[in-house]
């Protein structure tokens, strides 16, 4: 027999001021115990009431909206989320179900609610109850556990027919009470076969109340796990073969001790090839002769800020293009004073290979090896430990102003049995290293071979050009993200607005493009595109371009900065774990040790924050941590830096990944990143 019980009731205080109503309705008085007689419920009449001393209702607060719902209610009235208990116990394992009564022993409920559940001897007694009368005073909330969990009162009150007398036995009979019922007058009316019946539907109930807690719980710990980012795949127009008849372009950093001839060696390559005119380099020569400095009127092609002209050094790293019988040439002519290497570093980290020129006159080379009284480590040997540690492995060694020392074959092999051990010592290989004697003033061994007679009798080499050609261009991936790390902020020549310069080191590039800009983390779109001073419509890794960007402040695009593909950013940290390599230092670096970090196109103030471990030549680290690092130690060590910069681990991306550290002036280690440890998300 189907199991009738009376839901909980509305509470209307309009409507009801009491739960005395409520005991009125249930009065022993208004009912005689016979076993036939047909009973109609009493009609009720609103009258003064005073509150039951012993229902005093228990809440809890929802964890979502704070809501306060009663002791019984599994899930919040308001907000529906499940209580932290229940979502606790189904962590733990499935819920437990108590048999005899089909309930749920994991509910945590209270003192008061757990005296409700038990069971108490009544005296029944026949009565008829109306289904529809019922659903008048049972609250949405109850309506609904109540419905799912006990379907007899749902189908009695769609019927809204009157069931015939039920004969009860007049003995005591323990009555049931379940937790969802909220005062304790309302009792269930059942016989044995009945709560057999809905015992086993409530078992069934909870069993499935329990899995879909299961799964709700599963659901939350998994939305707080980071996904694995989708699989890159590369547009079709990226991978697009190079166009016919285009030359492939080629990053050459020109690097090496200060006075060596850099900017002239530069400067004369392009006057030879016919990228500076005649009318610019007689401005020039005359210029320099009238401050005293003829001899600097090559150099001045490069060297173009007043500055630089009145100090007669480099500064910064100046570009210039040029054209091969098989490259697109970038010269990146890069500072040889040792105040300026940070600059240095930013610029020719974007080489493919460079040329290291060496003074081969008597002391400059020397000068340029150990330093001034040679205390100190020269710009010769600072700029080809970075160039290798940028990921270069093709040199060329210009030996410079040969005809100093009367283009002598002896000077030449002295400086290549001096030079060339460091190098190797610095992991080039003698395959990778082409040595090429020059004059850049005489303009001798440059795009052709040597004309004068001392040098022809004992040199048939490769001049200066054809060894440029010889080189091998590195591969470049377009099939990754986009990376185009911002080395400057420079004035577009066709637009005339602010443009961010620098080489891809992946992906590809168009007119159109949605880009991600960091650190800022806007995105943009890509507007124009020039590449060696001309527009494009397209680029590709390798290439240096500069890009103007809509949809971004210009201010907001920052030397040191990043710009990719939005759904693949760069990370940007604070916190890093490095491999790091120490050069000749003369102080021994320990924890909280200061330095300059330098990375890309960013310089940042650093601290040592740990030295892990030390390596050995296996890269296997060592048990115990040292207390400190000296010459030539390979270690594991942590940095964090003042402020966050965009950076990425090696493995990913090589061009970002690469670390040099700086103190006193000096290059004292460099290493790659092996682990980002403090990052920023965008």
């Amino acid at each position: 027999m189907p199991r009738k019980v009376v839901s909980g009731p509305d509470y209307d205080d309009d409507e009801y001021g009491d739960y005395e109503d409520y005991e009125d309705y249930y009065d022993d008085d208004d009912y005689e115990e016979t076993a036939h007689v047909e009973v109609k419920p009493p009609v009720k009449e609103k009258e003064p009431l005073k509150k039951s001393s012993n229902a005093v209702p228990v809440l809890w607060k929802c964890s979502m909206c704070t809501f306060n719902n009663h002791e019984t209610m599994v899930y919040c009235e308001m907000c529906g989320v499940f209580r932290e208990s229940l979502v606790k116990s189904a962590k733990d394992g499935p819920i437990k179900v108590d048999s005899a009564n089909g309930i749920s022993n994991n509910y945590g409920t209270s003192a008061l609610s757990n005296s409700d559940s038990t069971k108490t001897p009544v005296k029944t007694r026949t009565t008829d109850f109306d289904g529809d009368s019922e659903r008048k005073h049972a609250t949405t909330s109850h309506d609904k556990v109540n419905s799912a969990q006990l379907p007899s009162v749902g189908s009695s009150a769609g019927t809204g027919k009157k069931k015939q007398p039920i004969k009860l036995p007049e003995e005591d009979v323990p009555v049931e009470r379940t937790t969802q019922l909220i005062p304790d007058h309302f009792q269930l009316k059942e016989d044995k076969s009945s709560r057999a019946s809905s015992s086993a539907q409530n078992k069934d109930y909870m069993q499935t109340l329990s899995s879909d807690i299961s799964q709700l719980s599963t659901e939350r710990i998994n939305v707080n796990v980071a996904q694995p980012p989708e699989e890159y795949k590369p547009e079709g127009w990226m991978l697009a073969d190079q166009e016919s008849g285009t030359l492939s372009q080629l990053n050459l950093a020109i690097v090496g001790h200060v006075d060596s001839g850099k900017s002239t060696l530069s400067g004369r390559l392009l006057h030879l090839l016919g990228k500076i005119s005649k009318r610019d380099m007689h401005k020039n020569e005359k210029e320099a002769k009238e401050k005293g400095k003829g001899s600097f009127a090559y150099a001045w092609a490069m060297d173009e800020s007043s500055e630089e002209r009145e100090r007669g050094v480099t500064m910064t790293v100046a570009v210039a293009y040029l054209e091969t019988k098989k490259y697109r040439v970038v010269l990146l002519d890069s500072p040889g004073h040792k105040d300026f290497v940070p600059n240095m570093i930013s610029g020719a980290t974007q080489a493919d290979a460079a040329i290291l020129v060496v003074d081969a006159s008597t002391g400059s080379f020397e000068s340029g090896m150990d330093g001034e009284g040679g205390k100190n480590v020269g710009q010769t040997k600072e700029h080809a430990q970075l160039i290798r540690s940028f990921g270069v492995e093709q040199l060329i060694v210009a030996v410079n102003k040969m005809d100093v020392i009367g283009y002598s074959k002896e000077r030449l092999e002295f400086i290549k049995v001096q030079l060339g051990s460091f190098l190797r010592a610095c992991n080039f290989r003698d395959s990778a290293i082409t040595w090429i004697p020059l004059s850049a003033v005489d303009n001798q061994n440059l795009i052709k071979p040597p004309s004068d007679a001392r040098f022809t009798s004992w040199y048939q080499g490769l001049c200066l050009l054809d060894a440029i050609d010889s080189l091998q261009l590195p591969s470049r991936d377009v099939s990754k993200p986009l990376i185009l790390p911002i080395c400057d902020v420079i004035k577009s020549q066709s637009t005339g607005q602010l443009a961010a310069f620098g080489k891809l080191e992946t992906g590809a590039i168009r007119n159109g493009s949605k880009v991600l800009v960091l650190p800022c983390g806007e995105v943009a779109t890509v507007k124009t595109i020039e590449r060696d001073s001309s527009s494009c419509s397209m680029a590709r890794a390798g290439d240096n371009v500069a890009i103007c960007l809509q949809g971004v402040d210009g201010n907001r695009i920052i030397p040191g900065g990043i710009v990719c593909h939005p759904g693949f950013p760069v990370p940007v940290a604070n916190y890093l774990e490095l491999k790091i390599r120490v050069l000749d230092i003369t102080i021994p670096i320990l924890v909280g040790h200061q330095v300059e970090f330098h990375i890309h196109h960013v310089k940042e103030a650093a601290r040592i924050t740990k030295i892990v471990a030390l390596l050995d030549k296996t890269g296997k680290p060592s048990k115990t941590a040292p207390r400190f690092l000296k010459s030539k130690q390979s270690a594991v060590v942590q940095v964090a830096l003042d402020g966050a910069i965009c950076v990425e681990e090696f493995s990913k991306c090589r061009a970002l990944g690469r670390a040099f550290l700086r103190s006193s002036g000096s290059t004292v280690a460099v290493g790659i990143v092996n682990k980002i440890m403090g990052q920023d998300h965008y």
